[in-house]
């Protein structure tokens, strides 16, 4: 297939196998297992399968290649291993590259899970974990040590919008031989360069814009040929994180209109916080694209936008917060992002209610503070909604 092709293109046509029967939409493959023509064809198979060859389901499925192959073209990636779901993902992305005795360094403003993985369940196998202030370039520099086996961060951070120096960070890591694994979810693969700026792992929960209709799980990760088949695939084949090929298949839908879903998404974003920067109901209003948000010059030179999510901190704290929530009659409440509906959510309460009082305001998550991905409505609509439920508030 072509590697000269655009995104647009690649999203409808990278990684399409057809059957004997030529169909237009990708076939689901819904099976767990192979039949073998032989014993021996059998033997053969399981010392070296061939790129056309499958086993088992949780080993590899011919949808969920088509899917696999697809997002690795889009993302500028040698290779990638779709799984059940985002989180399934980074733990199998940390997991598969650590053992006892490793040092770890992460930013610290993460989703609560991806917390939790890193700051629970890696000690427990004898990993030690650092934490940093992710913007703060003299504190990775300070924390990566000559041992220092993997870095971790979120592009963007989930739910303040920080925005992590790529480049930097990735260069600070490679300098001490740390692998690192960024998860980019907020920053979409539409707008990502991660890949480019040197990431060795990217991470998605697929459950996001890659669906992002509400309808299934999933998570993907991807880097080279050499970490994605030797290390990943086989933590993951014996552990069963695998992705099924109904939702890689929903996945693989889903990417025919990413681009222009994302891009609708982040445009209305945009014109949602500067319309509403300087409201009286809001102590602030977090878009990386806003000239206010503290990283905006990185922000506009690492992303080709702000992405689709914006935070709003309302004056008055949890009570108004949820005076705001309850008043919305287009968006709705829930604890997802990146879908064809807009979508709030309350993280003190929700996503980062496992943290401390201290923790969440050590990000800069107040009881306040409301996150906000934005859908495909139309942005006056919105607008209009998020007004008169500030009103109410």
């Amino acid at each position: 297939m072509s590697k000269d092709w655009n995104t647009r293109t690649k999203l409808v046509h990278e990684g399409v196998r057809r059957s004997q029967y030529g169909e237009v939409s990708e076939a689901i493959f819904l099976t767990q297992g192979f039949v073998y023509d032989s014993a021996e064809q059998a033997e053969a198979r399981f010392l070296e399968a061939g790129p056309d060859e499958f086993i088992y389901a949780r080993y590899g499925n011919p949808t969920v290649r088509m899917f696999e192959e697809r997002i690795a073209a889009l993302e500028g990636a040698e290779d990638a291993f779709a799984t059940a779901s985002g989180m399934a993902a980074v733990n199998a992305a940390v997991m598969a590259m650590l053992k006892a005795g490793d040092h770890v360094v992460s930013s610290r403003a993460l989703f609560g899970s991806c917390l939790y993985i890193l700051e629970e369940i890696l000690p427990r196998f004898g990993v030690e974990v650092d934490f940093v202030d992710g913007t703060d370039l003299d504190a990775w520099q300070a924390a990566i040590r000559d041992d220092t086996k993997l870095v971790f961060f979120e592009t963007l951070s989930n739910p303040m919008l920080d925005v992590i120096d790529v480049k930097a960070v990735t260069e600070l890591a490679h300098a001490k031989g740390a692998l690192v694994v960024a998860d980019n979810v907020f920053s979409t693969p539409i707008f990502s360069r991660a890949m480019e700026f040197g990431v060795d792992l990217v991470v998605y929960s697929t459950t996001k814009h890659i669906d992002g209709q509400g309808r299934c799980l999933g998570g993907v990760v991807l880097g080279s040929k050499e970490l994605i088949r030797k290390k990943l695939e086989p933590y993951l084949k014996h552990t069963g994180g695998a992705l099924s090929p109904f939702n890689a298949w929903v996945m693989l839908k889903g990417m025919d209109t990413l681009d222009l879903r994302v891009r609708a998404a982040a445009d209305s974003a945009l014109q949602l916080a500067e319309a509403l920067e300087g409201h009286d109901r809001l102590a602030r209003v977090v878009y990386p694209h806003l000239p206010s948000h503290p990283q905006h010059d990185l922000a506009t030179r690492q992303m080709g936008a702000g992405g689709t999510v914006l935070s709003l901190d309302l004056n008055g704290g949890k009570e108004a917060a949820f005076r705001f929530l309850n008043a919305l009659e287009i968006c709705i409440i829930s604890n997802n992002l990146g879908d064809s509906k807009s979508i709030l959510t309350h993280p003190a309460t929700t996503t980062h209610q496992r943290l401390s009082e201290d923790q969440r305001a050590a990000l800069g998550i107040t009881d306040g503070l409301v996150r906000m991905s934005v859908g495909l409505e139309d942005t006056d609509d919105l607008l209009a909604d998020l007004r008169q439920a500030l009103d109410a508030a």
